[in-house]
């Protein structure tokens, strides 16, 4: 025994027949593996490289899942909470706003008028105010149309400040004055920051060449003319493609000159200018008193009157941040307000009615399956296999015609004229006076989702019930049980896992659909199916839609849960 320690304690690989199967062990070291490596490290490769493989195996069938799932939901839930409209489109109003006291008595302050003109100059450029309008329409109506309309008087304020400095000289007329005159560096900082701010607006890449960066003496001197020009220059060069020094400037740049002849300040740093065009300049100052004294706010207001209301600054406070709780708010007829969390008027609220009459449609069109299914589907499994084949045939064959034929011969067949109600006055049940009222209501709805979701019920039960031998119902009524007893004691509760299966699956669909609802369902029959795709595609208020489908999404996940801890998930199975 010694000599075999002693042969085998120096040994730096395996010794044959030590019964370590290709392994061994210092006296004072680890167990080694076959290439001379601890045991343990080659252990941890061998289990990482078999997971690799089957990470690799189901890779593609995750990142599928991962692009037509994930991501759309995450992306419906991001929208839902997403409000930066407002924010990159008046970014420096929205600023301004901060200072601003919602509660107060007062519209904001000439400032603010002054920063919402130039923003909504710019914004009106890149055809982005509407969009801003839209957005702040679906919480205070009204919006959408009084930033439409002043988008289109904001050339003609412009303009009158323009037409009195072309008077005073006409220098102010070449697009040369205003390059040369506001060009020079150490504006390179500014220009970068103003190109943000267009890009955000925009959501386009701004990085273009620009062939212009402004004066840092000319930001400090001229801060708004700067500001408008250096944003008509970035508007020019890289969305236009013109050469700057070349374009005549917009009328934005003739109203930040005028506003900032108004401070005392720059009047005094203009006396003192002694650089390129310093005489035009001067000219501008000493008759400042014939440009238009007229404020921003005035102007707004005599644009639109809305302007000059509370109602309408504190709707564009109240969603200025980045990240708002409007959406769900409003899809539980709810508002948000400088008082708090209010709830609408009752002839504005319509969400809450509309998810209780979608969970209730949806549990009694359930329930209607599976009384309507369960026969058909017991018959199936119970009949020989060659008449179960062609009836089973019949079960599918809704499957082979569009769902919108099929929900169209529903509004044929139910309409007050239409062959239902035709053979029940034929047959004597129903006067020709008191036809039923079967279509534009709930029981339409019932009758036609019955109908087309019927066979995700029949096919889980059958799958099911092809599974329960029917020796053990032999037994039951070898053993003196009745036919019913037999039934209910001893077949049913083997059904009960298909019936769990259909359930969800009619369930979960029923709860969806929107096709059907919309056109035999009428104002008491739709779901909020159809108020989400009204807002997808007509509204176009995407927010409000994804709010509304995350609250569904997760009233559907807490029935899930609820369905898991009553019955259980794992009886639910669809055969075997």
């Amino acid at each position: 025994m010694s000599n075999v320690t002693d042969a085998t304690a120096g040994a730096s690989g395996p010794v044959p027949g030590n019964g370590r199967a290709g392994a061994v062990q210092d006296d004072d070291g680890p167990v080694l593996a076959a290439d001379g490596r601890p045991l343990k490290q080659t252990l941890r490769r061998t289990l990482r490289r078999e997971k690799m493989r089957a990470l690799a195996l189901i890779a593609p069938l995750l990142f599928f899942v991962v692009i037509t799932f994930i991501i759309p939901i995450l992306s419906m839930l991001m929208r839902s909470v997403e409000n930066e409209i407002v924010q990159s489109t008046i970014p420096e109003t929205v600023q301004a706003l901060q200072s601003w006291d919602e509660q107060g008595t007062e519209p904001p302050g000439e400032a603010v008028f002054a920063h919402l003109y130039f923003d909504l100059f710019k914004a009106a450029e890149a055809k982005e105010h509407t969009k801003l309008g839209s957005r702040l329409n679906y919480e205070q109506p009204g919006l959408s149309s009084m930033f439409r309309g002043t988008g289109r008087d904001l050339d003609d304020m412009g303009e009158e400040f323009q037409d009195v400095l072309e008077e005073i000289d006409p220098a102010f007329e070449e697009a040369a004055f205003w390059y040369e005159l506001l060009s020079g560096e150490g504006g390179g900082a500014y220009l970068d920051r103003r190109r943000a701010l267009y890009a955000e607006l925009t959501g386009e890449d701004m990085d273009g060449e620009v062939g212009f960066t402004p004066s840092a003496d000319m930001v400090e001197m001229l801060p708004w003319t700067t500001k408008a020009y250096t944003d008509f220059a970035i508007w020019t060069a890289v969305e236009a493609g013109d050469v700057v020094a070349e374009e005549e400037p917009w009328e934005a740049v003739y109203a930040g000159l005028g506003q900032d002849l108004r401070n005392p300040d720059t009047v005094a740093a203009i006396e003192a200018y002694s650089g390129p065009w310093s005489t035009t300049l001067k000219a501008a100052a000493e008759n400042r008193d014939r440009l238009p004294q007229q404020s921003f706010h005035d102007m707004f207001v005599a644009s639109d009157k809305d302007w000059g209301k509370l109602q309408e600054w504190r709707t564009i406070a109240l969603y200025s941040p980045p990240v708002t709780a409007g959406y769900f708010l409003n899809a539980v007829d709810m508002t948000k307000t400088v008082d708090g969390i209010k709830a609408r008027p009752e002839t504005q609220q319509i969400y809450l009615t509309l998810f209780q009459r979608t969970l209730i449609m949806s549990l009694i069109i359930t329930g209607s399956c599976i009384l309507l299914g369960y026969p058909v589907a017991w018959l199936l499994a119970n009949l020989p296999l060659r008449t179960a084949n062609v009836l089973m045939i019949l079960v599918l064959l809704p499957f082979w015609t569009s769902l919108l034929v099929r929900t169209s011969a529903w509004k044929v067949l139910l309409q007050q004229q239409g062959v239902i109600n035709e053979i029940l006055v034929w047959l004597g049940f129903v006067d020709d006076a008191n036809r039923l009222i079967l279509m534009n209501n709930a029981t339409g709805t019932v009758i036609a989702m019955t109908h087309i979701l019927l066979p995700f019920m029949i096919l889980p039960l059958y799958s099911v019930m092809k599974t329960v031998p029917p020796s053990y119902l032999r037994a039951a009524k070898s053993l003196g049980a009745t036919n019913w007893t037999a039934f209910w004691r001893v077949y049913f509760p083997q059904s009960v896992p298909g019936i769990g299966a259909g359930s969800i699956l009619v369930f979960i669909l029923s709860i969806g659909y929107y096709i059907t609802p919309e056109i035999v369902g009428g104002t008491s029959g739709v779901f909020i199916s159809n108020r989400i795709a009204y807002h997808i595609s007509s509204s176009l208020n995407w927010g409000l839609a994804a709010a509304l489908g995350s609250i569904l999404l997760i009233v559907v996940l807490a029935l899930y849960w609820c369905y898991d801890r009553i019955v259980g998930i794992d009886n639910v199975k669809l055969g075997g």
